[in-house]
């Protein structure tokens, strides 16, 4: 890799939407908006065209909301709602701070976004811009790891790169058990044999069958984001990178 160039060039940044939430107990949180906002800008000083899937679960989940009784395709047309209002919030923080950004949505909403279009998401990206994949895949019973996954491999991402609060794969939960160990790297197969909770089946079939590559890292330690582009090893690969 030639000095000063990003490690890939084209990244698939897999977020939830309680990143955007924070700890001050509201749906969207300005500051934790903001604090997300910095680690992308930087990120993206490197040159590495960023496309970003965003989760809705701190505004509502579907599979949550049809156990409380609501039909479960309308719930999840109701959580991908919530996944557009979360990239509207965070691509006006981005461009607040200078960079040109584009909401993407797979359920047409013409007035505030720009319907998805694989060559349009693309070409966006080739001039600079970062593009927020938002609207799930516009179809209900598919999670939105299952878009990312889905979007990485239609715009050719070399990686897909998933931010979670924890630094990487464990075998057990980290926050459950003491003693869970952490993976540096696992094969798509060892994934699967260790029943390890990467992603839902759907999502990780998906990467595997398109030799997609998969790094769980931590998105809330400032810097991890950059550090990672520049070819830091950090969190757990999966299917190699």
């Amino acid at each position: 890799m030639p000095d000063g160039a990003p490690r890939w060039n084209r990244v698939l940044l897999k977020i939830s939407g309680e990143a955007l939430a924070g700890d001050a107990g509201r749906p969207i949180d300005g500051d934790a908006v903001a604090t997300l906002a910095d680690e992308i800008v930087s990120a993206h000083k490197l040159g590495t065209q960023i496309a970003i899937v965003n989760g809705g679960g701190n505004i509502l989940r579907g599979a949550q909301a049809s156990i409380q009784g609501i039909e479960r395709a309308t719930a999840d047309y109701m959580g991908m709602l919530a996944t557009i209002i979360n990239a509207l919030g965070l691509q006006d923080m981005l461009e607040s701070k200078g960079v040109p950004t584009r909401v993407l949505t797979a359920i047409e909403m013409r007035s505030v976004a720009e319907p998805y279009i694989r060559r349009r998401c693309m070409r966006h990206l080739e001039k600079g811009r970062v593009v927020i994949l938002a609207g799930g895949t516009g179809q209900p019973f598919f999670s939105t790891d299952t878009t990312a996954a889905l979007r990485g491999t239609e715009i050719g991402a070399q990686v897909l790169l998933k931010g979670t609060k924890v630094d990487g794969i464990y075998d057990r939960d980290p926050n459950k058990f003491e003693g869970a160990t952490r993976f540096e790297s696992l094969t798509f197969d060892e994934v699967i044999q260790k029943d390890l909770k990467v992603m839902d089946k759907t999502a990780f079939t998906l990467c595997e069958q398109n030799g997609l590559p998969i790094v769980v890292f931590e998105m809330g330690v400032p810097g991890n984001l950059r550090r990672m582009l520049e070819g830091e090893m950090l969190g757990t690969t999966v299917g190699g990178v």
